[in-house]
């Protein structure tokens, strides 16, 4: 009986994703799916996006947190539409809660969709919200065993992020294990080295998000 619950649960998340993916597939919008611990520069990473994109076309983002909307209160600052998905007790953004969100929002104008999950390595890489692209970030003062430990996120991502980098001299991090480790799990996945501290990094990242955008937007 376990089982076929379990099961039954996997196939309305599966379609849940789908439905996901044909919304933003018939209005042309990009998505991103942000997976990280907790602290590890996710929501960084989306105001250095939407910093990149001002101008050039409308972003959304949506916020998964278990508790607060901290993070999406920092996101709105920018002028930008926001939502927020508080969890509660799950570990993950359900991809039904998402849909709803996503079909209660103006996104008529919106090309790119940032979703911003909750701060877990485990949990959400097991579920798909119907993204265009999976990105994991890894700030440097985690520790580089993490591809080797949860190595299902490290395969099912497209970009890997390592954060943080200005505090390598201070941490003991060793960068090419966590590459060989990573393309290990997923030969395919690129992989980026970033410090938001000092700007390192960021604009190659950014220029490769641009490009994944206008490949499927124009």
């Amino acid at each position: 009986m376990r089982i076929e619950v379990e099961k039954s649960i996997l196939q309305s998340a599966d379609e849940a994703a789908g439905a996901i993916r044909a919304l933003l597939s018939e209005r042309k919008i990009y998505s991103l799916n942000l997976i990280s611990s907790p602290g590890s520069g996710k929501t960084t990473l989306i105001e250095a996006l939407l910093v990149r994109f001002e101008g050039k076309g409308r972003v959304a983002v949506v916020e998964g947190d278990i508790e607060t909307d901290i993070d999406a209160e920092r996101i709105r600052k920018h002028g930008v539409q926001v939502r927020q998905i508080n969890t509660r007790s799950s570990c993950h953004i359900q991809p039904s809660r998402l849909l709803s969100v996503l079909r209660e929002m103006d996104l008529s104008q919106t090309r790119l969709l940032l979703v911003e999950n909750v701060g877990n390595l485990v949990c959400p890489a097991e579920i798909s919200l119907g993204e265009d692209a999976r990105v994991v970030l890894l700030s440097v003062t985690e520790g580089d065993e993490k591809p080797l430990k949860y190595p299902l996120v490290f395969k099912t991502s497209d970009i890997l992020v390592v954060t943080k980098t200005d505090l390598l001299p201070h941490v003991t991090f060793d960068v090419e294990r966590v590459r060989r480790a990573a393309r290990a799990a997923n030969p395919a996945v690129e992989i980026f080295e970033v410090s938001a501290a000092t700007g390192k990094g960021m604009s190659v990242l950014l220029d490769r998000i641009e490009a994944l955008l206008a490949a499927k937007t124009g």
